[in-house]
């Protein structure tokens, strides 16, 4: 089998052994993305001789006998909303088309310190707004199963890049499902971490209580191992939690044994495609041969949590959006007579379709007069929304249902309606406004071949059980090997 193909868990024991060098490695990937990434858009940036260079660096520290780090010269590619100093980071916008950050995310740092290679920027939706990634600036991204087919949004180009084999690890964000959701549509491992377990320093702000970074990759391992490096506490992050990080992969083999698995009615309503419920069915058929017990449950406010999401979402966003003014840095209109003229060109000329819109939507819901009766409103739902969690949490160990109501739609099918593009993120929306942990697996195929995802969804700062419980799907069941043709 090609380097390209493998799950970065039998990668990083290669590269331990001496089996192949980082540079090997990562030459392999860059000949995959130079064949490939034509057609599928998966990159905004990519320097093979910066990669190359972080990874001859990596092969000489293990030459010296140095530890090597968890991820022992692994390539892994960056969401393009994350900083890196000197490299372009534009959040796939105009109006940061040619900024270079001065300083490093923090996951960037920890991915360089526990041994992995930065490996380019990928594509987004703009500021990581949208569920399809069609809403970047500069290119679409395609769906490694089926070109013709969105990969899901905001982070698809990191879904892509790791789907489509140019790249064994990568690194996204989630405000609404935004690792989720594309994970579920490119047949990957996504998860999206608690929010606080992960600094979100250095990532470029869409909504601050809702954003979260994580991982992407082949199989749970992956995930547990990339998560393993970036999680942890950082004093420059005040939402970031100081407690103590598992070591995920210890227990990561280890079932659970009595797993409760619980199953929310409301995930098995109107507009879930049968195909995806058939293939979700099947996942929670494989965790009762594995002796878990189905807990039916029901979260009651999910039906307000679309709501609630685009008031509290669009409200933040319209708030760190403003520092984008033609002044400080970003794009500066050339065309100015005043001050005012200087805002509203800059941002007219910068700023996206879909970007506008929720900074409209999210200026009304906080504007004088509509405060208390959108945004205000919102808080009190969301409030409500992790109370259901709560209580659900106390009946079982992980919540099981679908990621996505359908596989993977056609590119443009959804473009003209920002409503059911919306509803893309119905089942993945919930667990950012808690603040709770949620994972992404392959569980199965439609029968075009378009891949499904079940969403696992634990208590705060559960990752470890989380992780345990869907690497025992993983185990029982082979739907994480499988590649897309030509990849």
């Amino acid at each position: 089998m090609s380097l390209t193909r493998l799950p970065a868990s039998e990668l990083v024991p290669m590269l331990r052994r001496g089996e192949v060098s980082s540079r090997q490695l990562c030459r392999a990937f860059l000949d995959a993305a130079s064949a490939r990434d034509p057609v599928l858009g998966a990159f905004l940036h990519l320097d093979a001789d910066a990669v190359l260079a972080a990874a001859d660096a990596a092969d000489a520290s293990r030459a010296r006998g140095e530890a090597a780090g968890l991820l022992a010269g692994l390539p892994v590619a960056i969401k393009d909303n994350l900083c890196q100093r000197g490299v372009p980071t534009t959040c796939a916008s105009r109006m940061l088309a040619n900024f270079k950050p001065p300083y490093t995310a923090h996951v960037v740092e920890r991915v360089i310190a526990g041994g992995g290679v930065p490996f380019g920027k990928t594509n987004l939706d703009e500021f990581a707004m949208g569920s399809s990634t069609e809403n970047s600036a500069f290119k679409t991204t395609r769906n490694p199963w089926d070109h013709e087919r969105i990969p899901g949004g905001s982070s698809g180009g990191s879904a892509a890049a790791v789907a489509g084999c140019l790249a064994p690890l990568s690194l996204g964000s989630d405000t609404g499902g935004s690792i989720r959701q594309p994970a579920s549509l490119c047949g990957i491992v996504g998860l999206k971490p608690s929010y606080g377990r992960v600094s979100r320093y250095g990532l470029v702000a869409f909504a601050s209580s809702l954003d979260q970074v994580g991982p992407f990759a082949h199989d749970v391992t992956g995930a547990a191992m990339l998560l393993q490096v970036v999680a942890g506490h950082d004093r420059r992050d005040s939402t970031s939690v100081d407690l103590p990080v598992p070591d995920y992969l210890s227990t990561l083999d280890q079932p659970l044994a009595g797993l409760r698995v619980g199953v929310a009615r409301e995930f098995f309503g109107p507009g879930l495609d049968p195909e995806v419920e058939k293939a979700v069915r099947g996942a929670l058929d494989a965790y009762k041969s594995l002796g878990a017990s189905i807990v039916e449950v029901g979260l009651p406010t999910s039906p307000h949590a679309v709501a609630t999401y685009y008031l509290v979402a669009t409200a933040e966003a319209s708030s760190n959006l403003a520092r984008y003014d033609g002044v400080h840095y970003g794009h500066r209109t050339a065309e100015k007579t005043n001050l005012i003229d200087l805002y509203c060109k800059s941002r007219g000329e910068a700023f996206g379709a879909e970007v506008k819109r929720r900074i409209m939507l999210g200026t009304y819901a906080l504007s004088s007069g509509y405060i208390d009766a959108y945004y205000t409103k919102a808080l009190k739902a969301r409030r409500l929304i992790l109370e259901d969690f709560n209580k659900v949490f106390a009946q079982c160990d992980v919540l099981a249902g679908p990621t996505s109501p359908t596989a993977a739609f056609k590119l443009g099918e959804k473009s003209s309606d920002p409503l059911s593009m919306y509803l893309s993120d119905i089942y993945t929306i919930s667990c950012n406004l808690a603040g709770i942990a949620g994972i992404s697996i392959p569980c199965g195929f439609t029968a075009s071949g378009l891949p499904v995802g079940l969403q696992l969804q634990a208590p705060a700062m559960a990752e470890e059980t989380l992780l345990r419980a869907a690497r025992m799907h993983e185990k029982a069941t082979g739907w994480h090997t499988r590649r897309p043709a030509g990849a």
